[in-house]
């Protein structure tokens, strides 16, 4: 459940802007209206002031915090949190990854600030939920503050394999690289918004901003998890696009074989980000992963026998 946020340690500190409801008051969200949204800042590794934003949506059911890519955002979430609202109890986390300067600016740095954020509006484990980076994010988490985390859900997480989406970064990237590469996330580029890649363009285009993506990308890249995956005792549930060219599906295997009890279910015709390619699909295996671990408690009871294999409408998995 969540602790209230006035006890949070001192680098933790909530604002509640006057246009947005209060974080500790979640509420089902209608299809046409925005997801409840507060602000709050977290003190850097330096001292500096990182302004996030935090949506809420749900009043009952276990606890689930998302967390986004490198160029990701809370909304891109919106689908998959409407749709589980009457059953999971959401909280997407925001962090402002490309304004991040020195140590937090690494995913180290930002598993940091992640881990003080859940230790401070927690009082009990939750399910993370983390695609792309987030989801690098998040096994860092399981693996290093194994308490704060009752499962793990990794869509095209980074940490094994992973074309870099810098590697051929212009100092001041052009519209055209940009929409070529966020174009790479999809199987199918209908999917790909003209805001987001206008907004993501105009945060590349400031200064420090093209830095900070690439010094994100390639500390993601050198902090191979390897070995250090064997250390996870949660549940975890792999929800992987068969179309993925940024994760292929020789990461997902990778994950699975290495996470003792893991499962994964695949989406076809579904590239790197399937919580957008594939949302109602992806909310019904959250929600039903989500339950069954809340239910067995985050213990051992709520691992699969195995690895586990499921495609996209199927019933059931099968054991490898």
């Amino acid at each position: 459940m969540l602790a209230l946020v006035e006890q949070a340690p001192k680098h933790v500190t909530q604002t509640t802007p006057k246009t947005s409801p209060a974080i500790d008051a979640p509420a089902h969200v209608h299809a046409d209206a925005p997801i409840p949204t507060s602000k709050l800042v977290i003190t850097g590794a330096e001292g500096s002031q990182i302004e996030a934003k935090v949506g809420r949506a749900g009043t009952s059911g276990p606890d689930v915090v998302f967390l986004h890519g490198l160029v990701g955002l809370n909304d891109h979430w919106e689908h998959v949190v409407r749709a589980t609202q009457h059953r999971l109890r959401s909280t997407l986390l925001e962090l402002p990854l490309l304004e991040l300067t020195g140590e937090d600016c690494s995913i180290q740095g930002v598993s940091v600030l992640t881990e003080r954020w859940l230790a401070a509006n927690f009082s009990e484990p939750v399910v993370l939920v983390g695609n792309s980076f987030g989801g690098h994010v998040a096994l860092r988490i399981a693996i290093e503050r194994p308490e704060l985390v009752r499962g793990l859900v990794l869509a095209g997480a980074s940490g094994l394999i992973e074309k870099s989406m810098v590697a051929d970064v212009q100092i001041r990237p052009s519209r055209e690289w940009l929409a070529r590469k966020i174009g790479e996330l999809f199987h199918d580029q209908r999917f790909m918004s003209e805001t987001d890649l206008d907004r993501a363009f105009a945060s590349l285009s400031k200064r420090g901003g093209a830095r900070a993506m690439v010094k994100l990308s390639r500390s993601a890249r050198r902090n191979h998890l390897g070995k250090k995956l064997g250390m996870i005792q949660c549940p975890t549930l792999l929800i992987w696009g068969k179309q993925d060219i940024v994760t292929p599906p020789e990461a997902a295997e990778g994950f699975l074989s290495s996470i003792r009890g893991s499962e994964i279910v695949w989406f076809d015709q579904c590239g790197h980000a399937p919580m957008i390619e594939k949302p109602a699909e992806f909310a019904s295996a959250l929600a039903a992963f989500a339950e069954r671990v809340a239910h067995a408690g985050g213990t051992s009871g709520g691992h699969a026998a195995g690895p586990v294999v499921k495609h996209s409408g199927s019933a059931s998995g099968t054991s490898r």
